[in-house]
């Protein structure tokens, strides 16, 4: 079930992807791509894939839902996950990983708590959260790298792993350009959002990648906004 080598022929290079990146530069960049995931789907992605974990049965809990979001950016989807378990009486607590420290910081105020840190080598225990989240940051990374990231986001969850990603269509990525300029988005973000969806996936591509990378066949679903998720229970849990 191997997704074809030939994928990473697509992928160019985002400025997010450079370390050198001034942090000023890229916090303002990862604001524009909040805006883009409260606009175009990726936070409703993400939140569909949870809608039944967030849901209190009513029953005393011993503790809170722990949600572990790799790749944070501005902290937007932990917060939104918090909200959302709010709203239904669930108390979530978030975690959310950036790869620079200065980053980290710039998301703690939405994503509750943050740690710098590299999504191929967690420094966490496995098991350490009931969920693990990964939104539109598989693309960044080779295959190679992705097939690790995959299975470190299946070690550290208990419950359930949802990967979020952008679903590659010409559509999509005129869209994401149009969309910049009344939107007022950096030109760093308009580059990289066009980038961004070239470097997506399709649907048979997700699925592959997360049963190359652990051999469990995901349920993967289309989403509004030219979004993809992959969900699944990991492995040797219930």
């Amino acid at each position: 079930m191997r997704a074809s080598a030939n994928r990473d022929i697509l992928r160019g290079r985002e400025f997010l992807d450079d370390r050198a990146l001034a942090p000023e530069l890229a916090i303002r960049s990862l604001r524009d791509i909040a805006r883009s995931n409260r606009l175009f789907g990726g936070t409703r992605a993400v939140l569909a894939e949870l809608r039944d974990d967030l849901r209190a049965d009513g029953t005393p809990h011993a503790r809170p839902l722990t949600v572990f979001d790799a790749g944070t950016g501005a902290g937007d989807i932990p917060f939104a996950i918090r909200e959302a378990g709010r709203r239904n009486g669930c108390d979530v607590r978030t975690v959310g990983l950036e790869w620079t420290a200065p980053l980290a910081r710039a998301a703690a105020p939405l994503a509750q708590v943050t740690m710098a840190g590299d999504a191929r080598a967690l420094p966490i225990a496995r098991g350490a959260f009931d969920i693990a989240v990964c939104a539109q940051v598989l693309h960044h990374f080779s295959y190679a790298d992705a097939l690790t990231i995959v299975c470190e986001l299946d070690r550290i969850a208990r419950r359930r792993v949802v990967i979020g990603e952008i679903r590659r269509t010409v559509a999509a990525a005129a869209g994401i350009w149009l969309a910049s300029w009344p939107l007022g988005f950096h030109p760093v973000s308009r580059h990289d959002g066009v980038v961004s969806v070239f470097r997506g996936f399709t649907v048979t591509e997700l699925a592959a990648l997360v049963h190359d990378a652990i051999g469990v066949a995901p349920v993967v679903r289309r989403h509004a906004g030219f979004r993809v998720t992959a969900s699944w229970v990991p492995r040797g849990k219930p």
